[in-house]
């Protein structure tokens, strides 16, 4: 499993009976989770809950005024964080583990070579993953399909301090754009994409993630270039195993060598010592 452990300002305290028990720097919050499916002690404590719905949705209670939204760090980065009506808070810290994977290709490659390291983002969401490979020192093109979340990486950018690196937001279909940038002769040295299990482009194009991943996977390894340093798909569709996104990147990029690799990807549950698992990763990379 790969496991996002190194975080500060962010934990999960407890989890169970479907649900955990968040820190978001000072703010305890209580949201659903399906794979908490063991028993948890009541919260002594908690500032806000997200309760589902029993016709859909949910809404949040709260114990007492929080502001809209406020700041959490991890390794030099800060991220705007609000609880939304859909329970999100515009970030998945178990991602963590992947902007480090990520950031260190990027540092050994441009220690070895001057050349730019240019990443292809898509279904980018608030920019987590954006954020860590500016820091590192990568090129990026930032693409998804919904307005909103695009600004908000760009707040995440700016919050920061890296509205000066070279990053380009994009608000467009993944695919659509993916047949222009090959058209265009563009090139990358890592892509890296979040899909969700269905969706809409911002023009209305449906996206059914067991139709579309390996289309998708296969138009944008065109974009890789000779000197390509890694592909990575990550995952929340229940029911997809590892072992599937790792055959769709040993299938694509079988002629490309380098290594394959997909696990679970988790955090660390501080009061009992388990691990939530939270999704999956697959991962294609050459040294």
């Amino acid at each position: 499993m790969y496991l996002a452990n190194e975080w500060k300002d962010y934990e999960i305290i407890a989890a169970g009976n479907g649900e955990k028990l968040e820190r978001w720097g000072s703010v305890i919050l209580l949201r659903p989770d399906p794979q908490a499916i063991w028993p948890m002690d009541e919260p002594e404590y908690v500032d806000a809950h997200y309760h589902r719905s029993s016709s859909g949705g949910g809404e949040w209670s709260y114990a007492r005024k929080l502001p809209e939204s406020w700041n959490i760090g991890y390794k030099g980065l800060k991220f705007i964080v609000r609880p939304t009506g859909f329970k999100h808070t515009g970030l998945f810290p178990e991602q963590a583990v992947n902007w480090d994977f990520m950031q260190a290709r990027v540092v050994n490659r441009k220690v070895r070579s001057n050349k730019p390291f240019r990443v292809l983002n898509l279904f980018a969401y608030t920019g987590g993953a954006t954020c860590a490979l500016a820091q590192a020192g990568a090129e990026v093109v930032h693409l998804d399909a919904a307005k909103g979340m695009v600004q908000w990486a760009k707040n995440n950018i700016e919050a920061s301090g890296l509205a000066h690196r070279p990053v380009r937001f994009i608000v467009d279909d993944a695919l659509k754009f993916v047949e222009r940038e090959k058209r265009r002769g563009r090139e990358y040295e890592g892509i890296l994409m979040d899909p969700p299990s269905y969706g809409r482009g911002p023009t209305g194009e449906m996206w059914k993630i067991e139709d579309g991943l390996f289309p998708l996977v296969s138009a944008a390894a065109e974009l890789l270039s000779e000197d390509a340093s890694f592909f990575l798909i990550n995952s929340y569709t229940t029911g997809l195993a590892p072992t599937v996104v790792e055959n769709v990147l040993r299938l694509v990029l079988k002629d490309r060598g380098g290594h394959f690799e997909a696990e679970e990807i988790g955090l660390p549950i501080t009061k009992s010592g388990l691990i939530l698992p939270c999704g999956c990763t697959g991962r294609w990379y050459r040294d």
